[in-house]
């Protein structure tokens, strides 16, 4: 894999946003074999975009309270689980899981789910905020194939502070063709792991793509085993550590 290190413009925001809290995001990083090797989908962020506009990124996004109320056709794994729930209560980790499905709907039009047999019921008035559209399709979120890889939380004095939660999931499991979705993400394409790591990247997305590397390397995206690594900054420094 290339050796870029993202983007590591050093964003002086320290005294204009000293203290905005990271708000719960979740992203996922859909895998895929083919004749290239293993590829990833990433977009663009759109210019407008206050948030590293111009950059290609995963999927994903805000947690919004509604995610915690979503009908689900299958649950998160138990190893899936307990590593969540180390930073996160049982009702908000399943939130965090959820919103990387949604977002990933929203952004890229791609469903992981499963058909919803009642488990949609109610209909629209039943249907939490912000997923209509995803039971439109007659499908519920399936969390089963999510593999939880990583936990960051962006630096202090950012224009957007992020508490995100890095999910996997092999393109097997997902549904749909990726189209342009809200208008957030961009030019939504397959890359293989090197030419993603030659994008003009945020640095966290390289150290997702060096992880997504790291277990595909071992012979598997899943592995219960498997260090979950987590980084925060503190006073300037990164602080690194593992699950």
């Amino acid at each position: 894999m290339s050796k870029n290190k993202g983007d590591t413009t050093n964003y002086d925001h320290e005294k204009r946003h000293p203290n905005m809290r990271p708000r719960d995001a979740a992203t996922l990083l859909i895998v895929r074999k083919s004749r290239r090797g293993h590829e990833i989908l990433l977009g663009e962020r759109s210019s407008k975009h206050a948030f590293f506009p111009n950059h290609f990124v995963f999927p994903g996004g805000g947690v919004d309270r509604s995610d915690g109320y979503a009908r689900a056709a299958t649950p998160l794994r138990d190893h899936v689980t307990a590593s969540l729930e180390q930073t996160a209560t049982p009702h908000r980790a399943r939130a965090i899981a959820l919103a990387a499905i949604r977002e990933t709907f929203e952004e890229t039009g791609l469903i992981v789910g499963d058909p919803a047999s009642g488990m949609a019921a109610g209909g629209p008035r039943g249907w939490p905020k912000g997923w209509t559209e995803f039971y439109r399709t007659g499908m519920a979120p399936a969390l089963d194939g999510l593999t939880f890889v990583m936990h960051a939380i962006t630096p202090p004095g950012r224009p957007r502070r992020f508490n995100a939660r890095f999910f996997a999931i092999d393109a097997e499991r997902v549904q749909g063709d990726a189209t342009d979705g809200d208008g957030e993400l961009l030019k939504i394409h397959w890359f293989t792991l090197d030419d993603a790591a030659k994008l003009k990247i945020p640095a966290i997305t390289v150290r997702a793509l060096n992880e997504i590397e790291a277990r595909l390397s071992q012979g598997r995206l899943d592995d219960p085993a498997h260090p979950i690594p987590w980084s925060r900054t503190i006073r300037g420094k990164r602080i690194t550590g593992a699950y």
